[in-house]
C-alpha cells in the first residue's frame, strides 16, 4: 500500500472567506487554524505547508463567552526590564480585535518556520470589506 506525501509543487491552494460576526473567538480561531494547516484536505501532510488562504471579516464583532472579557488578559513584553504589559480582553476587543484573533490563531499553529509560513496566509479585516476579490474566495461555513 502506498502512502501519499504532499510536497510544495503538488499543493493546490484555495481562498476562503469567513464572516466571524457573532461567533466566539476560540471557535473561529480553531477552525481557521485547521484550514491554514490544511487539515481539512485529504492530502494533509504534517511536515508540508499544504493549507489554504483565509480571509476573516468582521473581527470587531467577535464575542467572548462567559466572563472572559473581564477575567482574561493579553500579556506582552516590551523588551525593556520590567516591561511586562497586560491589557484586558474587553479593552483589546474594543480597540484591536484583529490582534486578538491573530494571536489566538497564531497560538494554534506550529511554533517553527512552518507555522510562520502558515500565518502569512491569514488576512484579517475589522469590517465587512476586503480587497481580495480577484482571488475569487469561496465562503467557508464554520458552524
Amino acid at each position: 500500500m502506498k502512502t501519499y506525501m504532499a510536497n510544495a509543487q503538488t499543493v493546490e491552494r484555495k481562498w476562503y472567506v469567513v464572516d466571524a460576526a457573532g461567533l466566539p473567538l476560540g471557535r473561529v480561531a480553531s477552525k481557521v487554524a485547521a484550514v491554514l494547516r490544511g487539515k481539512n484536505k485529504p492530502t494533509y501532510t504534517p511536515n508540508v505547508d499544504c493549507g489554504d488562504f483565509v480571509i476573516v471579516l468582521n473581527s470587531d464583532k467577535i464575542v467572548l463567552t462567559g466572563k472572559k472579557s473581564e477575567d482574561k488578559f493579553y500579556r506582552y513584553h516590551t523588551g525593556y526590564i520590567g516591561g511586562l504589559k497586560e491589557v484586558s480582553y474587553k479593552k483589546l476587543m474594543a480597540e484591536k480585535s484583529d490582534v486578538a484573533l491573530y494571536e489566538a490563531i497564531r497560538g494554534m499553529l506550529p511554533k517553527n518556520s512552518l507555522g510562520r509560513a502558515m500565518i502569512k496566509k491569514l488576512k484579517i479585516y475589522k469590517g465587512a470589506e476586503h480587497n481580495h476579490a480577484a482571488q475569487k474566495p469561496e465562503e467557508l461555513k464554520l458552524f
